[in-house]
């Protein structure tokens, strides 16, 4: 796999853990470096070993697999966004963000899921694992870049916005997981 290749499916992988980063930065208060850093590197390493994952799974399990993938998938981004909206109509401060590890795992491992089919899906074309580490490397940079860039610009979203960038934020997430549900039913 070429360089420009893993660059382009890096990019499509990580869109969703943009969307996620923005979504929840318009919900922190403060923003500190390092809560950004440890964000990004916990997004990173989860999206990166998905991928690997999926790649060493390969064909022998992945038709239940991928079922399972999305309806994992739907259930943890559907908890995600109702939560969202539930504190952007409540509006008392006590947003969700992706400062405790339990809200980036969960986050984590609901945008990782499509990564995990892409990595079985590249045992299927006989990838080797030499094959795949440009795809892992620009996979873990591109993730790690755009949960920064997420959180930055959704932080400053959430500053103009108030609760009402929470609210909109819950929302685009429960898109997304019907997105994900409808094209799984």
């Amino acid at each position: 796999m070429s360089i420009p290749e893993s660059i382009l499916i890096a990019v499509s992988l990580c869109a969703d853990c943009f969307a996620v980063s923005l979504c929840s930065g318009v919900s922190i208060k403060k923003v500190r470096g390092k809560d950004i850093a440890a964000q990004a590197l916990a997004f990173a390493i989860i999206q990166t070993g998905f991928l690997l994952a999926g790649w060493g799974i390969g064909e022998a399990v992945m038709g239940l697999l991928g079922k399972l993938a999305r309806i994992l998938g739907i259930l943890l981004l559907g908890y995600v966004s109702v939560s969202m909206i539930m504190e952007g109509i409540k509006g008392d401060g006590q947003s969700r963000d992706l400062r405790g590890w339990r809200n980036i795992i969960i986050s984590g491992i609901a945008t990782s899921i499509d990564a995990l089919s892409v990595g079985a899906s590249l045992s299927f074309t006989g990838s080797t694992f030499a094959g795949i580490v440009p795809l892992l490397i620009s996979l873990f940079a591109v993730t790690a870049l755009s949960v920064v860039a997420g959180i930055a610009g959704g932080h400053r979203i959430g500053k103009a916005a108030g609760r009402w960038a929470v609210l909109g934020g819950g929302i685009i997430l429960a898109i997304i997981a019907l997105n994900i549900l409808f094209e799984f039913v």
